[in-house]
């Protein structure tokens, strides 16, 4: 089979190699598309690749080709979304259900070969069925759904109260639709671009903020009665935003680090002292499961989109690549600000 395989830093070559042999418990899936994840990008042009030669990709979609002895629940033909972690299922955190902490998991697209390929095998558990009125790129789209909603809960979340999402990426714009769906009473994006304020309206938001204006803060008050927001999302990973959270929580708030930070980052002393003033809870939040595996998380990413509650908006995708492009599509990351959304592989190209 063709697959998009990484041999060194800057160096993923489109060729052939071997296609899986379907193992007892695991199914074979058609891979149709593939998102290239932020994390995916220092492995091909940084050093964060985990071994040599690696086939990554674990944000896909695709159908069932093969299923192994064993499997009941999928067979030939079901439409399907990738479940990129293998958790051991041994050690503590898994036996609490807190699979996201397994120390001691694999990983399709990183710790073992991904989708960026025409097949790929995965455990049995590890793929999740969609409906037909659910899209292909929809399916390539669960995984960053089923984060938002996991980071969304990492917080007591309750309805009828504001929310703030900063960040309108792909996981703030799920994270402010999932706040929608759970019945928050206002939901606030902030971003620095106008588009994507306008799109996190199309989807639902009641407002969208430029947080690049001096007077934004006048606009919160307003919002929120002066209040701020009973939940903070950070959804960008960006130092600007992760401190602005501490402006914008009300008082018992609470605040939830989605986004992953890329700098150092430190806080002066009123900063933190707004923890304390506050009282806020501040937690993080790590990839996306829960028991029983992988999550009601993909349960419900699979059930929203199928209803048209959660959105697909053709603007989430910056670009569609065939597989034998791979090379191209990552040299796009090496000029700042050029990607504007979610680059899909087409494996079936």
């Amino acid at each position: 089979m063709k697959a998009g395989v990484v041999h060194a830093r800057n160096d993923i070559r489109y060729e052939d190699i071997k296609k899986p042999e379907i193992e007892p418990g695991k199914v074979i899936v058609k891979v149709k598309y593939t998102g290239i994840c932020g994390s995916d990008v220092p492995r091909v042009n940084g050093d964060a690749c985990h071994y040599y030669p690696n086939v990554l990709g674990h944000e896909f979609s695709g159908v069932v080709d093969e299923v192994g002895e064993g499997v009941t629940t999928l067979k030939k033909g079901d439409r399907v979304a990738g479940v990129p972690l293998v958790p051991c299922m041994k050690c503590a955190d898994c036996q609490k259900g807190n699979y996201s902490l397994c120390k001691h998991y694999s990983f399709i697209g990183s710790r073992e070969f991904g989708s960026f390929a025409e097949y790929v095998q995965v455990p049995e558990k590890n793929a999740v069925k969609f409906a037909d009125e659910v899209s292909f790129e929809q399916g390539a789209l669960f995984e960053p759904a089923t984060v938002a909603l996991h980071g969304l809960r990492r917080v007591d979340y309750k309805g009828g109260k504001t929310v703030a999402i900063l960040g309108g990426g792909t996981i703030g714009m799920m994270t402010a639709q999932w706040a929608k769906i759970f019945g928050a009473k206002s939901v606030t994006v902030f971003d620095i671009v106008d588009e994507r304020l306008e799109l996190a309206k199309r989807l639902g938001a009641d407002y969208g903020v430029n947080s690049g204006a001096a007077d934004f803060m006048n606009q919160v008050n307003e919002i929120t009665s002066g209040r701020g927001f009973d939940y903070v999302y950070e959804t960008a990973g960006n130092t600007i935003t992760m401190k602005m959270a501490f402006k914008l929580a009300a008082n018992k708030a609470g605040v939830c680090f989605i986004g992953t930070p890329t700098k150092e980052l430190s806080f002066t002393v009123d900063e933190w002292e707004a923890i304390n003033r506050k009282e806020f809870i501040l937690t993080g939040s790590w990839m996306s499961y829960s028991a029983p595996f992988p999550g009601d998380e993909w349960d419900l990413t699979a059930h929203y989109f199928s209803t048209g509650e959660l959105k697909y908006d053709d603007s989430f995708i910056f670009k569609k690549m065939p597989l034998s492009q791979i090379a191209d599509a990552f040299e796009m990351f090496k000029t700042p600000g050029l990607v504007k959304g979610k680059i899909l592989i087409d494996s079936e190209k």
